[in-house]
């Protein structure tokens, strides 16, 4: 058979179905709610081009000097024109057709996706070198999947394959031919409170596609749900506006909500309780927490997408403690104002004596009072000052600098999940989003009191200035003296944004400076910003975030690693379409082997490390991620000295979190890095074959394990020998008994979490101290 459906298919046909239709069909497989479809299996490309007698010329074709450029290009154009121009034979057109025919009525739209393999080529990747298309429909289709397989001899497809020494005839590609989800509705569950991780499921939709919803567009419903006794408290807000597809051009569009729609409730009790089981499922599956993006058609609900929730406090405080709130680890926001308690305790309206003016949905704990600067525009932005809360329809990336000034935040728009709520509750910023009418209720200038809790605004000031915890006191240390220790211990920042809070925690540096989260922020892929806004304007994004944190530390260093974001987080932005849909993307097409496959974008991070240099910021420092061996360390050296940055002046490393780089550190050494810092997460999950999002296998998930720690201390003595810095930038390095391992093994630095700087201050110490004293003993 020429196809394949995708409950027909599970991760051992890799070899006949790709990456991505493996994913696909274990997926289906697994009984989760997945869009129906197909693939046009690799078998069939390879009967293709064998019976049309164009498979000789075709390699033939491709066998040039991949250097010369003119070559390529003719090799490419030549390769493609020979698949593009061969007809499809009769009864494999009738197939494809047929089985479209059978994933929806009339002329559905499907998604068409390459999916490439390599017979006996494990280590193999061919992921985003290979066209992907949306909305098409019969008309199209044939045309799609031969211009799938011709994509299989780009230049930079026949270039990779080259340089990596595998036979084009042994690569092959299946194509994905799956229904498109055109939601009626749509949303976001969170199966645990995102702020505070209370065991309460909160969903919020809203009618049409969802990326209204994801981006801020539209306050959708918000739907609180005790799992327990699955009650539910529902507030429904005023929907403005829907994204939809255009049935003439199949491209996604907003249009104004219908007048009977805009207040009416989206989502009723049998569909909550669908979604409820879904997200139960799915948090059993990875056993922890999930945001999970849902649509529902026609009743069906569809499971688009999940992933951890990331911002929940594991300390229960979710945010800034103040004086005269509701403990956010206690009560359940449910954006009426008021607090639900968590384990059964009455429903409580605001416990302050001013005026309620507007409610919304609390999206990030904390109490503030302040005068509200009312932004219309981005020009309004200069009027917000130290202290003031901004009040705007909804926020963009383009206000995080007013943000970090303001004590607090109000949207009209937006929920739980919308650029105001993230960005808020990672700056520890109190806010409330999705009051729909804040802009309009409030006057700029006015005092007033924001309870992040309980999504209330409240008139005048309730809350006095010196009984106000800002952020960055919350985590600066109460202890006068900061402790001494040989082994320095630095922090980790997520945001540039959160480089104060960061650097008042008095550590000795960043250990680890994520690159992708001001890349994610632009809310486009790389080539999608560069190619609207330019070359210079991407540098000058990744400069200025990276500016900001160097100058908050100087001259203290600043370990900034450089892209690894794994494709599922790309495919969230505009321009994310052609990411390849991975199966795990954690093993996928991420950090230095995606940097390195794409030489135009890494050139451009790399310019943005030496204009930094050139403005005299000497304490910066790369840090390349998943390296495996010192050809990626030489490959990527490479690429930096064509950049104009002189390895040998400049401090670079890579990240030890795969065996196979632990089990080479010395050959890296040897190629020139001057420190190797290891990413434990990925190293234990490498080390022990374990999914830690899998329940079935999590309890397994252990850093202290022998074989684990055996590597980590290997590298460190390795790298002593050969005056190489060691450090760890993972969440174990925040553990006790692992620091205290580490201190002994002879490690130069540990980067901890902010919250974990101090406590991972006196534990080095004290280590220390005892091997002083042993020492004299």
């Amino acid at each position: 058979m020429a196809v394949l459906w995708l409950d027909e298919i599970s991760a051992g046909d890799l070899e006949r179905v790709g990456g991505k239709g493996a994913s696909l069909g274990e997926l289906t497989g697994a009984g989760l709610p997945v869009p129906p479809g197909f693939v046009v299996t690799a078998g069939t490309y390879r009967s293709f081009i064998e019976e049309a007698e164009i498979d000789d010329e075709l390699f033939a074709a491709v066998d040039v000097d991949v250097d010369d450029s003119a070559a390529l290009a003719d090799a490419a154009d030549r390769a493609q024109e020979l698949i593009l121009e061969t007809p499809f034979p009769e009864d494999l057109r009738a197939e494809i057709v047929e089985s479209y025919g059978e994933i929806g009525t009339g002329d559905a739209f499907v998604a068409v996706r390459s999916s490439a393999t390599a017979e006996d080529l494990p280590d193999a990747s061919f992921a985003g070198q290979q066209e992907t298309f949306l909305n098409v429909t019969e008309e199209a289709l044939l045309d799609r999947v031969r211009e799938c397989w011709a994509s299989l001899f780009t230049q930079r497809a026949i270039y990779y394959r080259q340089e990596q020494g595998f036979d084009h005839s042994a690569v092959n590609i299946a194509v994905v031919v799956q229904q498109m989800v055109d939601a009626e509705k749509s949303g976001v569950m969170f199966t645990s409170h995102p702020s505070t991780g209370d065991p309460t499921m909160i969903i919020e939709a809203a009618w049409g596609l969802g990326e209204a919803v994801v981006s801020g567009a539209v306050s959708p419903d918000n739907y609180v749900i005790d799992r327990d006794d699955r009650s539910v408290d529902v507030t429904v807000a005023e929907k403005k506006v829907m994204h939809e597809k255009d049935d003439a051009t199949g491209q996604t569009v907003e249009r104004e909500v219908p007048e009977d729609k805009r207040r009416a409730r989206v989502i009723d009790d049998e569909e909550i309780d669908a979604l409820m089981d879904l997200g139960e499922r799915v948090e059993d599956h990875y056993g922890e927490p999930q945001d999970v993006e849902w649509a529902i058609v026609d009743g069906e609900v569809f499971m688009l997408q999940s992933r951890p929730i990331t911002t929940i406090d594991e300390n229960g405080s979710g945010g800034a403690e103040t004086t005269g709130t509701v403990d956010a680890a206690k009560g359940l926001t449910d954006g009426s104002g008021s607090v639900q308690a968590a384990e059964g305790g009455e429903t409580t309206g605001s416990s302050s004596s001013g005026e309620v003016l507007v409610d919304g949905l609390g999206s990030s704990p904390g109490t503030v009072s302040g005068p509200a600067r009312i932004v219309q525009k981005l020009d309004d932005l200069d009027k917000v000052g130290d202290g003031d809360v901004i009040v705007t329809e909804m926020t963009m990336p383009d206000m995080v600098p007013a943000m970090k000034r303001a004590s607090g935040i109000i949207t009209d728009e937006g929920g739980m999940t919308s650029h105001a709520a993230i960005v808020s509750r990672e700056l520890g910023v109190p806010a409330i989003v999705g009051t729909t009418n804040a802009t309009t209720v409030l006057d700029d200038g006015q005092v007033v009191t924001l309870d992040g809790d309980k999504g209330s605004v409240l008139e005048g000031a309730e809350v006095e200035p010196e009984d106000e915890t800002e952020p960055v006191e919350e985590v600066r240390p109460q202890a006068p003296v900061k402790p001494m220790t040989a082994t320095e211990v630095k922090v980790n920042v997520s945001i540039p944004e959160a480089a104060e809070r960061a650097a008042a925690t008095g550590a000795d540096g960043v250990g680890l400076l994520r690159t992708e989260h001001m890349i994610l922020s632009l809310n486009q892929t790389p080539a999608k910003f560069i190619a609207e806004n330019g070359e210079d304007a991407y540098v000058t994004e990744l400069v200025d975030g990276i500016r900001g944190v160097a100058d908050e530390f100087y001259p203290r260093p600043v370990r900034v690693r450089t892209l690894d974001a794994p494709t599922d987080e790309f495919r969230q932005l505009e321009g994310g379409e052609d990411e390849p849909a991975e199966h795990n993307p954690m093993l996928g097409y991420r950090g230095i082997r995606r940097s390195l496959d794409r030489p135009d974008v890494f050139a451009h991070e790399l310019e943005a490390f030496r204009r930094l240099y050139e403005m005299g910021y000497d304490n910066v420092e790369i840090m390349f991620p998943l390296v495996n061996d010192a050809e990626d360390v030489l490959r990527a050296k490479e690429q930096m000295i064509e950049a104009g940055i002189d390895p040998d002046k400049r401090r670079w490393g890579a990240m030890i979190e795969t065996p196979a780089s632990a089990l080479s550190v010395e050959s890296m050494a040897e190629a020139g890095i001057d420190f190797a810092s290891f990413g434990t997460n990925d190293l234990t999950q490498y080390t022990l074959a374990v999914d830690r999002n899998n329940e079935n296998v999590a309890d397994r998930f252990d850093e202290l394990h022998p074989a684990v720690l055996r590597l980590i201390g290997d590298v460190i003595e390795t790298c002593r020998e050969h005056d190489v810095d060691t450090s760890i930038c993972g969440q174990a390095g925040s553990k006790p008994k692992m620091a205290r391992f580490l201190v002994n093994e002879g490690i130069s630095s540990i980067s901890a979490n902010i919250d974990a700087v101090r406590d991972v201050q006196h534990e080095v110490k004290r280590v220390e101290q005892k091997l002083l004293l042993d020492s004299i003993r």
